[in-house]
Formats: structure tokens, sequence, C-alpha cells
């Protein structure tokens, strides 16, 4: 269990040395810095760092507006960090997860979010019935009257603020595409290791989100073209009993741990396309090898 700090500061003008004192009095051994605006919910620093931590693990920040600025912001790393097994500390405010006071001090700004929601579409609504009484339409006048110059710039403004989003989080997944793809790997295994290692509030990939998006870096010059290109074949599955065959009869004594790790250095996917060898999938691979002859019995 560990203590991880989080310090942040909106300019490069700032300095989170203060910041830095705070958390490391605190018992934070690993302090993660970031300069990012706090109104930003694509920071890479504040991905990787959520991505890293444990069960027990405790995220640690000076005070909640270094975390987010907004509520609904806010809650969302809580929620999820609750359902890890994680918790949450502000030094400065009432807020420590790993406590039934911090419980419910989530519980009250829970409430709070929620009669903030229900204020908001209050307001929309009587803002739409006003302007209605006016004669008013909502909505863009020139995408109603289907002015092509409207339509035009709302597609532009939509694409450039997808890139935008692409760009500031590119650092949480695009190295591992970038390897994964020239491993060979289907985008499906792609997109399960991405998901699996996926920041804390971030939506899940699919292969249709994830190609979309590389199409969309590659198309901007940000990314290899080959991504892109088609996944080489899985083997075949007499190709994996061979290996593991030849594997068991060089080293007669490999336990399965060492099979795997032979299995991973040579980068041999697992059945369901997987990196990472478990010891189990490697005992039902022997018995698959024995079964067809490859190895004697046991």
């Amino acid at each position: 269990m560990a203590l991880v700090g989080y310090a942040r500061v909106s300019t490069e003008d700032q300095a989170t040395a203060r910041q830095l004192d705070e958390l490391s009095a605190a018992g934070c051994r690993e302090v993660a810095e970031e300069h990012a605006s706090g109104g930003d919910r694509d920071r890479p620093v504040l991905a990787r760092t959520l991505a890293r931590l444990k069960p027990g693990d405790t995220l640690v920040v000076v005070s909640l507006d270094r975390l987010a600025r907004s509520l609904s912001h806010l809650l969302g790393v809580l929620e999820d960090l609750q359902a890890r097994g994680a918790h949450f500390r502000s030094l400065r405010d009432p807020v420590d997860t790993a406590s039934p006071q911090g419980l419910f001090t989530l519980q009250v700004l829970g409430a709070a979010a929620q009669l903030e929601r229900a204020l908001i579409r209050e307001r929309t609504r009587s803002g739409m019935r006003a302007a209605a009484a006016r004669g008013s339409r909502p909505g863009n006048p020139g995408l109603r009257a289907g002015d092509p110059a409207a339509r035009r710039a709302t597609s532009e403004a939509r694409r450039a603020s997808y890139l935008a989003r692409l760009v500031a989080g590119a650092d949480a997944w695009l190295p591992a595409v970038q390897r994964l793809r020239t491993d060979g790997r289907a985008w499906d295994d792609v997109v399960r290791y991405l998901n699996a290692r996926r920041a804390l509030g971030a939506p899940p990939w699919t292969s249709e989100r994830l190609v979309r998006a590389v199409r969309r870096m590659v198309a901007e010059g940000l990314a290899e073209p080959a991504l892109l290109a088609a996944a080489r074949p899985a083997p075949a599955p007499d190709r994996l009993l061979a290996v593991v065959a030849g594997i068991l009869r060089s080293d007669p004594g490999a336990t399965l741990r060492q099979i795997g790790a032979r299995l991973e250095a040579i980068r041999e996917p697992t059945p369901r396309g997987g990196a990472t060898w478990q010891p189990g999938s490697v005992a039902h691979v022997v018995a698959r090898a024995r079964k067809a002859g490859l190895l004697p019995g046991p």
C-alpha cells in the first residue's frame, strides 16, 4: 500500500515546489508533477498515475482543485478509485476515502452533484421556454436553414476538437498501439491490452473507435501508416504445440513458469491473443502437445 502524490499547476511559469513539500511531508515517496489546466480532463500524467494505482494505494493531493475543477470530474475519479480498491486523500480538505468520515463527505459531494445537474436542467428548460415565447428557436440558425457554410464550419469545429482530444491523451495509448501493431497483433488484441490498463474514468476502447483514432493520427502525420496494415495471421495451433514441445525437449525439467517466460521472450501470443502466459495456460498447451504425440506421456 503506497501513498502516491499528484501535484499540478496550470502554466509552465508556476512551480510545484510548495505542493511537493506538503506531499512529501504527508509520506508520499512518489509524486507525479503536471503542468495543465484543471478543467482539462485529458491529462496524460494524471492518466498514467491513476493507471498505476493498485488496491490499497492512496492518491494524495494538496487540495481538491489540484485534481479537478468540476464536481462531476472529481466524483468520476473518486468512484473509479473506490471500484478498484484504491483510496483518495486531500490534505487541505476533509476528504479521505479510507475513513468513514471521508466516505460520508463523498456521499455529500455526490448529492451536491445530483442537485447541480437538476438545477442546470431546470435552467436550460426555463431558458428554452422563454426563448420559445419570444419566437426564438434553439440551435444554430444556419444549420436549421441548411446553410452549407454553417455545416462546414460545424463539421470542421468537431474535427478539430476530436483531434485535440486525441493528441492530448495520445501518450496513454499510442505507444502501446505502435508496439503491438508492429508485432503484428490484431486490433481486438490491442483493444484488450489498452482496456486492461486504461486510466480511471476513461471510456473503454472498441476496435472501431481505436481504428478511427489511429486513422486520424496517421492522416495528420502523427503516426506511421504501417499501423493500419493488416495484422499477421494467428499461428496455427499445431505450431504452438510444436514450439512448447521443442522447449520441453531441450529442457525437460522446465517449469510451467519457465516455459511461459520462454514463450513471452519469443513474443508468442497466448491462445486468446494476449502477451502474458499464465501457468494454467501453459499446462493446457503442454497437455495438448502430449495428446498430439509431440511429447511423451507424464
